[in-house]
C-alpha cells in the first residue's frame, strides 16, 4: 500500500515531509512523515536517531497544516 492509498482510504492529509502531533504516549509528540507501509505510516519523531516508527494514520495522530509548522509550543 502507498501514501496515496492511505490518504485515499483513511482520508487524511498525509504526505512525506508532513508534520504530525501524535498524543497517544504521555506526552504529545511532534514528528514528521518519512513514507509509508502497508497501512501504516512510517514517522520519525523529533529527536529520535534510529528507524522511523509505524503509526496508523487515524490512531492519535493530529495532521498539522504548513502555517502551523512554526507553531507547535502548546
Amino acid at each position: 500500500m502507498s501514501l496515496e492509498y492511505i490518504k485515499d482510504y483513511y482520508c487524511v492529509p498525509a504526505r512525506i515531509g508532513g508534520r504530525i502531533k501524535y498524543t497517544g504516549d504521555k506526552q504529545p509528540q511532534y514528528g514528521t512523515i518519512e513514507g509509508a507501509r502497508n497501512q501504516y505510516l512510517l514517522i520519525r519523531l523529533d529527536g529520535e536517531k534510529h528507524e522511523p516508527g509505524s503509526y496508523h494514520p487515524t490512531w492519535e495522530l493530529t495532521y498539522l497544516e504548513s502555517s502551523a509548522l512554526g507553531e507547535q509550543s502548546e
